[in-house]
């Protein structure tokens, strides 16, 4: 089987526990650091599939590789090469397919509940599933775009996950570990939250019952991971 490609755009946010999950199902993969200046493949022939992770930064933000991961993206969808996006991977999915990114309502960080949309399409996603708490951590939000279809919704952001055919894009976080959520706190000042707001919770609380809570968030990742790559070829 050809490698999965996952590009990071960020040194924090790498593949977590989807790389431990494709190493569990014995399918190779390479990481693309965007991060550290690795250019972007032209064409997506080369891998059965395309993953994108988070970052801090905007898919509005003038960076020379964003118009370069979109159009890869674009690709990748004509030729039915299965993408999936996390966070900021979602929302370059969602501007390459041509939905918008623009700043959600509130800021969404810490763990929050998602609600599955009662669809088939849901169904053929999520299973039986109809709510999990996720992990959340974005202050913008994409549009679903055309001939997608929303999956899942959350109280503070209302498109947390679509498809359109193979291909996934979600808002939130199923990928996490306790050591990443750990790092991601330690950042956490930076947000210049002020106040407290029903949308962001503290380090103290993101952190609280951990281990647990990032072992059921890892039976869902596993649901929608388990559909993905069926697609790849």
């Amino acid at each position: 089987m050809k490698p999965v490609a996952i590009f990071r755009h960020f040194g924090t946010e790498g593949p977590g526990y989807f790389a431990t999950y494709l190493d569990d199902h014995r399918i190779p993969w390479r990481l693309v650091k965007i991060d550290a200046g690795e250019p972007v493949p032209s064409d997506p022939g080369p891998y059965s599939g395309l993953v994108f992770m988070g970052g801090p930064m905007s898919v509005n933000d003038e960076l020379p590789w964003i118009p370069r991961v979109l159009a890869l993206i674009g690709a990748a969808v004509k030729s039915n090469i299965p993408v999936l996006g996390h966070c900021l991977g979602g929302q370059l999915m969602s501007k390459a397919l041509g939905g918008k990114v623009e700043r959600n309502p509130v800021k969404e960080i810490g763990w929050g509940r998602v609600t599955v949309e009662a669809s088939s399409q849901a169904r053929e996603w999520f299973g039986d599933l109809r709510q999990f708490d996720s992990f959340h951590w974005h202050g913008e939000t994409f549009s679903i775009p055309p001939g997608a279809v929303r999956l899942a919704a959350s109280p503070y952001c209302v498109n947390q996950a679509f498809a359109l055919g193979n291909h996934l894009g979600m808002q939130c976080h199923v990928e996490m570990t306790p050591e990443m959520i750990r790092t991601w706190c330690r950042g956490w000042r930076q947000e210049g939250i002020v106040g407290r707001a029903p949308s962001v919770q503290t380090p103290a609380e993101m952190q609280m019952d951990l281990a647990r809570r990032v072992d059921t968030l890892n039976g869902v990742a596993r649901r929608v991971y388990d559909r993905w790559i069926r697609g790849l070829a």
